[in-house]
């Protein structure tokens, strides 16, 4: 736990209610979206690949007059985004964090994005430490696609559900609104607000792709949620191989049987109830996260084997709870 807690600062850090419909966007007819998945699926796919990361995070418009924003933030990184998934109407897409630390290279799994096509509910952040399914609107399904991010342990993060347009010559995936908890860069400073509203955009670029993100950040007050701050986040990712990205593989060879064990789990857990529930801490995510992400480590390093890692990781999930 010390060695992974000591990477998560090293890295993490230093990169560091139910949601509205997108109304704006009105129901899709079923020839239009019969002409746009292949693009649709295009554009998700070319998320894959290695990056240089660029990671710019700015608090703007203050909402609560007493409230300072933060200086704005801007860090990089590297990541490798593999496909480990790819059914037609579903895509799975797993990023790696590798990073130098005390002149060796690490590779820490990190967040995990599920497209899936035409979803008739998605997983969405619900309150504090809790996730619930949410039915996506029957009319609202045609032609679109939900994103759901996972944490670094394949916990639940977020989820939402949007379209591909274009606008001014620009193909981008947008959400709808949707509930977050807090990032890691935000939960380890004790701040007044204790989630983000927020909308989500993805788009392709000449280089790679952007991720951009606009966050209110959000306090319960007396029993209502008030707007403290707002936040924009744009993540750049800019296609590269001047780093180690064979450790990434490497890491993922000897890991992805271990990984793809932990995804059924919390899905059981999830599918068998209305969500789940887990504790979490500002440091390294839910508490079971960090010996989950050590044992894989063990595994990689021949310390243990896939199976007996799995025996211990299930009974970590006594400390998960359905809803």
């Amino acid at each position: 736990m010390k060695r992974y807690s000591m990477l998560i600062g090293a890295a993490l850090l230093a990169l560091a209610g139910t949601a509205a419909p997108a109304l704006a966007h009105p129901p899709i007819a079923a020839d239009q979206a019969a002409t746009t998945f292949e693009q649709d699926r295009a554009d998700i796919l070319k998320m894959a690949g290695s990056f240089d990361v660029n990671f710019d995070m700015q608090e703007s418009t203050r909402w609560d007059p007493a409230y300072e924003p933060i200086p704005n933030k801007v860090s990089g990184g590297n990541e490798v985004v593999r496909v480990i998934e790819d059914t037609g109407r579903k895509i799975s897409l797993q990023h790696l964090l590798v990073i130098t630390h005390e002149g060796k290279t690490h590779v820490i799994k990190h967040w995990r994005q599920d497209w899936e096509y035409e979803p008739a509910r998605v997983l969405v952040y619900s309150d504090t430490n809790s996730w619930r399914w949410e039915d996506v609107p029957e009319q609202f399904r045609k032609g679109r696609w939900s994103q759901t991010v996972w944490q670094v342990d394949d916990s639940p993060r977020y989820g939402g559900w949007g379209q591909f347009d274009t606008q001014g010559g620009v193909r981008r995936w947008r959400s709808n609104w949707t509930w977050r908890p807090l990032a890691r860069r935000d939960a380890v400073r004790k701040p007044v607000y204790d989630r983000y509203l927020s909308i989500n955009r993805h788009q392709d670029t000449p280089d790679g792709w952007i991720h951009w993100q606009d966050n209110t950040k959000m306090a319960l007050r007396e029993g209502k949620l008030v707007p403290i701050v707002q936040e924009y986040v744009l993540n750049t990712y800019t296609r590269s191989t001047d780093f180690n990205v064979k450790a990434a593989d490497d890491y993922w060879a000897a890991t992805k049987d271990y990984w793809a064990q932990i995804r059924a789990q919390w899905d059981a857990l999830a599918a068998a109830g209305n969500g789940i529930a887990v504790d979490e801490q500002a440091d390294t995510g839910t508490v079971i996260s960090g010996r989950l992400l050590e044992l894989a480590d063990e595994i990689q390093e021949g310390k243990t084997t896939t199976a007996k890692a799995l025996t211990e990781a299930r009974a970590l999930f006594a400390k998960v709870r359905k809803l």
